[in-house]
């Protein structure tokens, strides 16, 4: 929702969508203001796991379970069960289901499997923020009038108007800009910490060929999997640059990381959100 520094700053209650890439200072912003007041933080990354993916990834841990057959026999006579016990602190499962591309034998997927599991995180990822809504309704049930929606850095990847006129309608999205310092620590935790990521379709696709290119590669099974995320991630990085900036400029407003974190109370979190709305 659009609002005026003044009526934002008086609002009984605040509602906002954290927008911009892991690792920028969304999670330090939710705490600051939890230390103040009461918020609840809906987390949509926890939810996409728990909920729409729960099924997807308890299957994927099964078919792999049944591959020992000892394990196998276990499991089917009901000796042992699976359960996928993601946390807003350990997201691991639904980080593993989604997995990295390129050769089998080293931890990759093969590139049908890998897109497919794409496609069932992007479909969960738009139905996470089109629950927020009722969400906020919870929360205001619970007594909790204030609500940070906690978005994954691929929010500005979904390409869904829907999804952001309905954010935009039931609470304030704040893009958190990263600085050319942020961008660079970002950059250094992808090569030292190559972790899973949501591609947009095309994006991805125009990625791959570049990169077989480049290394002189013919099949995408060829591909080290910790080597492409490696190589990949600063392009995606400038990919979502311009979408995060259209979302802000379109619905919503944008604060600098840096400014973030030299905030150390609530009001000064605060201030900063107005001070961008001004």
């Amino acid at each position: 929702m659009k609002l005026s520094a003044n009526e934002f700053i008086n609002a009984p209650e605040k509602r906002l969508t954290l927008l911009g890439m892991s690792g920028v200072g969304k999670t330090h912003l939710a705490k600051l203001l939890s230390k103040q007041d009461a918020y609840f933080h809906y987390s949509g990354d926890y939810r996409i796991g728990a909920q729409y993916l729960n099924n997807d990834i308890l299957a994927n841990v099964i078919d792999r379970v049944k591959q020992d057959d000892w394990l196998k026999s276990l499991l089917e006579n009901e000796s042992i069960s699976i359960q996928n016990n993601i946390t807003f602190d350990n997201l691991s499962s639904a980080s593993a289901f989604l997995g990295k591309v390129g050769n089998p034998e080293l931890g990759g997927l093969p590139i049908d499997e890998f897109t497919r599991r794409q496609a069932l995180h992007k479909q969960a990822e738009i139905q996470t923020m089109l629950d927020v809504p009722s969400f906020i309704t919870r929360a205001q049930q619970q007594g909790t009038g204030n609500f940070i929606n906690d978005a994954g850095g691929s929010l500005c990847e979904l390409d869904n108007e829907d999804v952001y006129k309905t954010l935009a309608k039931h609470t304030t999205i704040l893009y958190i800009r990263a600085s050319k310092t942020n961008e660079s620590t970002l950059i250094e935790r992808a090569q030292t910490h190559p972790k899973p990521l949501y591609y947009q379709g095309e994006f991805l696709q125009e990625q791959l060929a570049v990169y077989l290119a480049e290394n002189q590669l013919t099949y995408v099974a060829q591909i080290n999997p910790d080597a492409f995320v490696r190589w990949i991630f600063p392009r995606l990085l400038e990919h979502r640059k311009p979408k995060y900036e259209q979302i802000a400029q379109q619905y919503g407003y944008t604060i600098d990381s840096e400014d973030l974190y030299q905030c150390r109370r609530a009001d000064e979190v605060l201030e900063l959100i107005a001070g961008a709305m001004s």
